[in-house]
Order: C-alpha cells, then sequence, then structure tokens
C-alpha cells in the first residue's frame, strides 16, 4: 500500500491552497485528495436551466472541487477582521501577511485587480455617520470579486495547475473515518473499504462536511468547543434601495445588537444584481444563499445579503449543527423541501405570505421556486424579533430596506459550529492530524479559509 506524505480530505479553498503550497515549496511531495463531490468541470447544476432541483448526490453546488466557493459570489474579504479565527490562532500581523500572499495567487489565476470599499472615504464616512446613527457597527473590509461565474474559471486553472504538479486527486471518494495508532493519525478509509497511509492527515471538509467531522471527533475524542450558530435570512430588495452601500463598499458589513434581547445580527454575503439561490446537503436540507455574476447579461435587478442572527448557548447544549438544521427542516418541512419566502410587511404583521400577494408585489423573486409562507412557523420568537429590528435599523443607513414588499427567504444557515481546538500549526489533539477551514469553524469564508491553506502546509513541510 502506498504511504503518502499528506493526505487532504476535502478540496475546498483550504484543501486547495495546501496542496497548493506543499507542490511549491516541495514538488517532490506525495500529495492526495480525496473528495466526495466531481470535478469541478463535471459540477453542473441541473436547476440552473430547469428552475426545479432535482436531488443531485452529492449536490454540485456545495461538494466537489472548489467546494462551495465554486458556485460562490466569489467575494475575498481583505481584512483579517473578516471571516474566521486566523488572527486568534497566529496573530493579526501573520493572518495579514497570509491573506496579502493568498491573494496575490487569486490574481496569479485570473482575479479581477478592482477592490471595492478603498479610495472613496467621503462615502463611506457617510455610511459611517448614518449606521453610527442607528447604532450599527460598520466593519470596513476592502471586497474583491471573483463573481460566481469568473470563481469558477479560476478554480477550474487551479484544479488544473495542481493536477500537472503530480497532486493526485480522488474524486467520488467519501471518507468514511480516520485511522488512529497509538494516539497518531496514521491514514484514513472509505466508504468503498479503500485504505491510505499518510504521514499528514489534513481535514479541510468545509462546511457540508462540518456535521460529518463532529461525529469523527466525537469518535476519537478530538477536542472540540461548542462554537456559535449563525441563523437568519436572506433578504432580497430592488437594487435602487442597495444603490450607495453597492457602489461604494460592495459588501457593507453591518453588526447589530438588538435592543430587546441584546443579540448579535449581522449581515453577511451581499449580492448586488444578484439572485437568491438554494443549497442542497446530506438527506436533501435545502437552506438558501446567494449569488452575483460578473457578465452584464446574467445580473437581476435585485439585491440579496443574508441577515444572520449569532447565537452562543452554555452548557449542556452541545450539538449546534443539528440546531441549525432542525430549524432548516421545519422550514423544508412547511415548503416540500423547497426554501420558503415571506415578504416583510406579511413578516411583521403575523401573517402568512401568499401567492396572491407576492404576484402583486413590485419585487419579484429571483429564486422562482421558493414557497411563499410564514418564517413565524419556524423561527423562535426571539430570532423574529432579532430580524425586525435589524431590518429598521438597517433602514436608516439604506431606506427602503424595511418596505413590506422586501422579500424574506428562510433558513440561511452557516454549518461551521463545530470548533475544533487546534494549536497553532493547526494540529488537534491526535498527533498528526489537523483541522482548517470553514468545516473545523476555523475560518467563515473563502479568503481566510485559502490563507489557513497556505499556514497550514507551512507547519506540515516543518514537521516532514
Amino acid at each position: 500500500m502506498k504511504q503518502y506524505d499528506v493526505i487532504i480530505v476535502g478540496a475546498g479553498p483550504s484543501g486547495i491552497f495546501c496542496a497548493y503550497e506543499l507542490v511549491r515549496q516541495r514538488p517532490e511531495i506525495s500529495v492526495l485528495m480525496l473528495e466526495k463531490g466531481r470535478r469541478i468541470e463535471q459540477r453542473q447544476c441541473p436547476k440552473r436551466k430547469t428552475k426545479v432541483c432535482v436531488g443531485c448526490k452529492p449536490c454540485s453546488i456545495t461538494t466537489g472541487f472548489a467546494g462551495a466557493g465554486a458556485f460562490s459570489d466569489g467575494k475575498l474579504s481583505l481584512s483579517p477582521d473578516v471571516g474566521g479565527n486566523l488572527p486568534e490562532i497566529l496573530g493579526y500581523e501573520t493572518a495579514m501577511n497570509l491573506i496579502q500572499e493568498s491573494d496575490e495567487i487569486y490574481l496569479k489565476f485570473g482575479a479581477d485587480s478592482s477592490v471595492y470599499g478603498v479610495g472613496k472615504e467621503k462615502e463611506i464616512r457617510e455610511i459611517r455617520r448614518k449606521a453610527i446613527n442607528a447604532n450599527l457597527k460598520l466593519v470596513e473590509c476592502p471586497i474583491r470579486h471573483l463573481g460566481t461565474e469568473e470563481g469558477y474559471k479560476i478554480y477550474s486553472r487551479l484544479q488544473e495547475h495542481l493536477l500537472s504538479q503530480g497532486v493526485e486527486m480522488k474524486f467520488g471518494t467519501m471518507v468514511e473515518n480516520v485511522l488512529v495508532e497509538e494516539g497518531q493519525a496514521a491514514g484514513v478509509v472509505t466508504k468503498d473499504g479503500q485504505q491510505y497511509e499518510g504521514k499528514e492527515i489534513v481535514f479541510a471538509v468545509g462546511r457540508e462536511g462540518a456535521d460529518w467531522f463532529s461525529h469523527i471527533c466525537g469518535e476519537h475524542e478530538i477536542e472540540t468547543k461548542v462554537g456559535t450558530v449563525d441563523i437568519g435570512v436572506r433578504v432580497e430588495v430592488r437594487d435602487e434601495v442597495m444603490d450607495f452601500l453597492n457602489q461604494n463598499l460592495y459588501e457593507a458589513k453591518l453588526v447589530y445588537h438588538t435592543p430587546t434581547f441584546d443579540d448579535k445580527v449581522r449581515t453577511f454575503c451581499t449580492n448586488p444584481s444578484g439572485e437568491v439561490a438554494a443549497e442542497y446537503y446530506e438527506n436533501g436540507l435545502a437552506v438558501v444563499n446567494g449569488h452575483a455574476y460578473k457578465s452584464s447579461d446574467l445580473k437581476t435587478s435585485n439585491t440579496n445579503f443574508a441577515l444572520l442572527v449569532s447565537k452562543n448557548f452554555t452548557k449542556p447544549f452541545k450539538t449546534p449543527i443539528e440546531y441549525g438544521k432542525h430549524i432548516a427542516q421545519l422550514s423544508n418541512m412547511l415548503c416540500d423541501g423547497r426554501i420558503l419566502v415571506q415578504t416583510f410587511g406579511d413578516f411583521r404583521r403575523g401573517r402568512r405570505t401568499t401567492e396572491e400577494r407576492l404576484c402583486r408585489n413590485n419585487l419579484i423573486p429571483t429564486l422562482k421556486d421558493a414557497v411563499p409562507g410564514d418564517l413565524s412557523l419556524v423561527f423562535p420568537h426571539r430570532i423574529m424579533v432579532d430580524i425586525e429590528e435589524m431590518i429598521f435599523a438597517l433602514d436608516k443607513v439604506t431606506p427602503g430596506i424595511a418596505s413590506d414588499e422586501t422579500l424574506l427567504y428562510g433558513v440561511e444557515v452557516k454549518f461551521y459550529s463545530n470548533k475544533v481546538v487546534v494549536n497553532q500549526e493547526f494540529e488537534t489533539n491526535i498527533r498528526g492530524l489537523r483541522a482548517i477551514g470553514d468545516g473545523a469553524s476555523v475560518t467563515r469564508g473563502l479568503q481566510q479559509a485559502s490563507a489557513n491553506g497556505l499556514s497550514v502546509a507551512r507547519s506540515i513541510l516543518k514537521a516532514l
């Protein structure tokens, strides 16, 4: 049986950049990437043409080379203040340097050189003034926007580059467990019974694999903490409502602590002229997300963004991923496995949105198979209040957000709450087993995940 120097489980951004740095520094190193999804050129979602999910297994939107990043909006946050915990683990300056290095790699493989959120101090000061007036905190973060279709091309080039450098990739390969011998990671076993031995094992499973990895952690007593649960809705408005923010920041990152419960609510993943989309996880779980394209031919007249309520629980609670899934499943139950949509007018009046009222709305939903419904049958009262108070606060910054016709899609939930305890080398309490990226709750986005990959590769090279 061949023994590899490094086995990487998962081919999302953190795994890709880990492999990239390993073979860049040491071309002779043997690297195996195992991915349950498909090669990037084989990742085709039929819903983009049919507008109806046909239940592909595994889902091509969330799995395959580049992970969920392949079909995401492709926003790279160029500040360590956004997108993960790298500054806490490595220090702020080191995290900043890694972000800059990973950004250079994206540029090398074709990313747009334009950066939003810089060079417009007058406009940003005005946005900040309005935010302060509404008790919102504006988190300033330069953004490089890849675009959904351009991001796909960039990751395609990265796939071919890694293959040309000798990285071995096995797609359609589901890892079932990790092999541990006397406290040392020794390899992995796949669902079809194949075993692969490795000196270093890296779990880079992304959000889609976070729940699966949490069970691996439980079985092998890998130390974890209960992470934050981020759950909420995706908001859709006309572009005109968000125009000033879109033009000057592209993605306005605003944080609010609600007056009633003092809960943290934040905006996330803004998609100007974009479309709302559904993502499908194991067992057909449907959650909402959003995309935006570079090409003018693919742009819409609407902007969408997420409102996420961050909840931290105390003992004895220890299943944050299951909690998020449970709420999403309630929505799926009401909508026959699809995404629920409600107007903000109906949301705050406590009534179900109907097809008839939705049809007379000026705002046309971009998610065509969303089902009109009532989010109060899905969310706990506390989260309902948090969302409403956040929307009224945002209305003071960009008037029109609190319009009756604003659309709320549910449920949006981020599965990165299995927080694996790692050291500065991203090694767990099992020697030779490292956990990185969103699936380990180390990062929360493309750029820090990519930077995380570079960092762990260098740690591995020192250990080999």
